[in-house]
């Protein structure tokens, strides 16, 4: 004879399910979080550039902001430091900003990798 034990699954189910909801929550909410820290840190950026760059150079690196964003970003660092150790004179305008680009252009250093196939 079989005997046919009956194995009532649902309230472990559902104690897995409130569990992964309450991750899920946290994520989001961390995620949120960090959201919200990288536009305030992103306000505070734009703010110290509307004052150490005039609007000329700060409409060409916008401009370079479109094509090149992380060399735009680093870029702005670059200049935030500048002028707040005053290593520039402020306001920045758009020839020195130009000059501080070709500078850092450069001094950057691209990387070719050439493949040469034997004939």
């Amino acid at each position: 004879m079989v005997s046919v034990v009956a194995v009532d699954y649902s309230d472990d189910l559902e104690e897995i399910k409130r569990r992964k909801l309450e991750e899920y929550r946290r994520q989001l909410e961390e995620q949120r979080r960090l959201q919200e820290q990288k536009r305030a840190e992103e306000a505070r950026r734009q703010e110290l550039l509307r004052k150490i760059l005039t609007r000329e150079a700060r409409e060409r690196l916008s401009n370079l902001k479109l094509v090149k964003p992380e060399l735009a970003e680093s870029i702005e660092v670059q200049l935030i430091q500048l002028a707040s150790s005053g290593r520039v004179p402020l306001p920045i305008d758009d020839a020195t900003l130009k000059k501080l680009l070709s500078a850092l252009a450069a001094s950057r250093r691209e990387v070719k990798i050439k493949f040469f196939r034997p004939p």
